[in-house]
């Protein structure tokens, strides 16, 4: 698809092509936003406000700390926090201290979170002292030698800081019980590092930033290797493409965008962290997005003017009652991605706040966007839009042929923000790569005469749970070492709250096994949105004379 026809239904102003090359790497952007905004607020959290300048002291700090362990360039550190104002300080250290950053979920159960670890490498990792126990669990058969604890309150200030830490620690009792002696605070550390200078580190647009874990097909999650080109590439690409929209803002305002998707999500990341900080915008970050009450009520105490958000999020906001307890007239881009946005959660949120949904669409190996629509749209399209500036794609059938227009086929990625490759997993990434540099996503989709995408099918069994991937496989492998477990296979099954919801059924061994006990197994070992909503007991699977089970015959009974 050389001759972009998705380029005439570019907006006003946005570039067919962006210039990677202009900065060297994610630090080289950030350090000019700390100069540039020294400032203004760039984080917004529980009510305290932290400036770009108080970001760049601390993470350089912070920075320092890190390097006095004795890592070497590229050296892997974890990350596992919700979003509090230690996330952004730790990654910016991480990445201006020479690191890769290793974003993991904190809600990962000890199994998942020492696979990661262990694949990654991690020799660190900065903790939310309320997963310090899982950490407790795995930590002896990974290569973590290093472990930072942070508290919620723990940039909070004094008063406020040791009374929020009470009611977590006490009143809510968040933090189970935990022994890891060697730890160190993340107070501590900071005070220490700010006595110390940096150690300049030259980083080239060809280094490892992130590894960003996404689901495998072989059953363990995979890590997506993106390099400081890539992010810098994706946010060119998103700045630019936001413009129509953020010009709509008067000059003396302060961008204000929400972070209510988690920061460990490639999504919030980019288009939520990383975005605010190119654009000298304020953040707001959002803990806990299921509590929609708090959310609202937070949100009720700034100007928004960029929403990045999943289907379930729009919908749960505009049902709520204190919906319109916030201003939302100044709302200029609603940015729908991770999953498939339903026509009636857009149209009601176009009526209530008069800001359409711009769905995109995009991936871990992406960084993630890689489609949007245009974001001055007025009305939903149920497509995922158009290729974004410097990004070529092309559906592809069965044999990697290009098909024509209005005929579906994979969907096939080229453009700078596309993943250097799987982490150590040469096999898998020579799998999903084309010879000419495309990235087949595993998408079916299908493109009209004036360049728009359209999803329509899956090639992967791969389940979307509320915009995270579950792959069946990894579920399986799980669920089958569960004593009393003949056999089973997972399929994701329609869902009103979280688009799909995954479905596992189980052929038993023991005639006793009873549902309770799969679903207190499956809590054990699987993060919660990989748990089954739904436990169905049968005789026997349906299978191929091969004996391949034939997932989609369960998913259509």
């Amino acid at each position: 698809m050389t001759d972009r026809i998705w380029l005439n239904s570019y907006p006003k102003g946005v570039p067919a092509d962006i210039d990677p090359g202009q900065y060297a790497s994610m630090v080289e952007m950030m350090e000019e936003s700390f100069k540039k905004f020294a400032g203004r607020t760039a984080y917004s959290f529980m009510g305290k406000a932290q400036t770009y300048a108080q970001v760049d002291s601390l993470s350089q700090a912070f920075a320092v700390y890190l390097q006095g362990l004795g890592l070497s360039k590229g050296d892997r550190v974890a990350v596992m926090m919700p979003n509090v104002l230690q996330y952004p300080i730790a990654v910016t250290a991480i990445l201006r201290a020479g690191y890769t950053l290793v974003n993991v979920n904190p809600l990962y159960t000890a199994r998942e979170l020492e696979h990661q670890l262990k694949d990654s490498g991690s020799k660190a990792i900065v903790i939310l002292e309320n997963f310090a126990s899982v950490l407790q669990k795995c930590i002896a058969a990974t290569p973590v030698k290093h472990i930072v604890i942070c508290a919620m309150g723990d940039q909070l200030g004094l008063l406020k800081g040791t009374l929020v830490n009470y009611v977590v620690r006490n009143k809510k009792k968040l933090v189970p019980a935990f022994s890891l002696p060697s730890a160190v605070r993340f107070n501590a550390a900071i005070a220490k590092g700010s006595s110390g200078t940096l150690k300049k580190v030259v980083l080239k647009p060809t280094d490892v930033a992130v590894l960003q874990y996404t689901g495998g097909t072989t059953g363990v999650s995979k890590g997506a290797v993106l390099l400081h080109r890539n992010l810098v590439a994706n946010l060119l690409q998103a700045d630019a493409w936001f413009q129509p929209a953020l010009k709509k803002i008067p000059a003396a305002e302060q961008i204000t965008l929400v972070c209510a998707l988690p920061l460990y999500h490639i999504f919030a990341f980019t288009v939520g962290m990383m975005m605010s900080m190119r654009l000298g915008g304020k953040l707001i970050l959002i803990p806990n997005p299921r509590d929609l009450p708090a959310v609202l009520s937070e949100l009720a105490k700034h100007t928004i003017h960029v929403l990045p958000a999943v289907n379930t999020l729009f919908n749960g906001l505009a049902n709520h009652p204190d919906f319109n307890k916030v201003n939302w007239s100044n709302l200029v881009v609603s940015a729908g991605g991770g999953t498939a946005v339903q026509s009636a959660v857009a149209k009601l949120w176009f009526e209530k706040t008069g800001c359409a949904i711009a769905e995109g669409y995009g991936l871990s190996e992406t960084s993630p966007i890689a489609t949007s629509n245009p974001v001055d749209v007025t009305e939903y399209s149920g497509t995922i839009g158009v290729p974004v500036s410097s990004t070529y794609l092309k559906l592809l059938d069965d044999d990697g042929n290009e098909v024509p227009v209005g005929q579906s086929g994979e969907i096939a990625i080229k453009g700078p923000q596309v993943m250097a490759g799987y982490w150590q997993r040469l096999d898998e990434t020579a799998s999903v790569m084309t010879a000419d540099g495309y990235f087949k996503s595993g998408d079916i989709g299908v493109m009209d005469e004036r360049g728009f995408f359209k999803i329509v099918d899956r090639k992967k069994d791969m389940i979307l749970v509320s915009g995270f991937n579950v792959f069946p496989t990894e579920l399986e492998d799980v669920v089958s070492q569960l004593e009393g477990v003949m056999e089973c296979a997972c399929v994701g099954v329609a869902d009103v709250k979280s688009g799909e919801a995954v479905k596992l059924v189980i052929v038993k061994k023991d005639p006793n096994l009873t549902e309770a006990q799969v679903r207190a197994y499956c809590k054990e070992n699987l993060t919660g949105y990989k748990q089954p909503k739904v436990i169905e007991f049968r005789a026997e699977l349906p299978k191929t004379p091969v004996g391949k089970i034939l997932r989609r015959e369960l998913r259509d009974k």
